[in-house]
């Protein structure tokens, strides 16, 4: 979680979330942010450039075994996209009761009737992941 909160804090001008793909021993296969902003790219969600680059360097769509570790829990796109490459588990930091799709909004990630279910693991080191957003927020409001 502690290189997920680095990559979120090197965004510019974007929501700062940041995400990793580790395989099943904790190497790291990718890394991600949100680039919506930079690159007027509305699936440009830290996840999904995670996953992107995860199944680009190990060439396969199905990252079965690996874990997604993000700062901010995933929204329903983010949800269904981590299904879809079979990612195991996903760890995240920040809960988002408005869009998250790991329990606080929406459970898409443990909805069995959707397929295999993803193990989850919410809130770690959610104090530092809240902090960022809440950060970025206020100075948003200040500029």
């Amino acid at each position: 979680m502690l290189r997920a909160i680095e990559l979120a804090r090197l965004t510019q001008d974007e929501i700062p979330v940041g995400a990793l793909v580790v395989d099943p021993n904790f190497g790291i296969v990718s890394e991600g942010s949100n680039t919506r902003e930079r690159d007027s790219d509305i699936t440009g969600h830290a996840e999904i450039n995670a996953l992107k680059a995860a199944i680009g360097y190990r060439g396969s769509k199905k990252l079965n075994e690996c874990v997604l570790i993000t700062t901010l829990e995933p929204c329903p796109m983010c949800a269904f996209a981590i299904r879809e490459a079979r990612i195991s588990k996903l760890v995240f930091g920040a809960f988002d009761l408005k869009q998250g799709s790991a329990g606080s909004r929406f459970d898409i990630l443990r909805d069995g009737n959707l397929g295999p279910f993803v193990e989850v693991i919410g809130g770690v080191l959610e104090s530092n992941c809240s902090q960022l957003i809440s950060d970025f927020f206020i100075e948003l409001r200040n500029r």
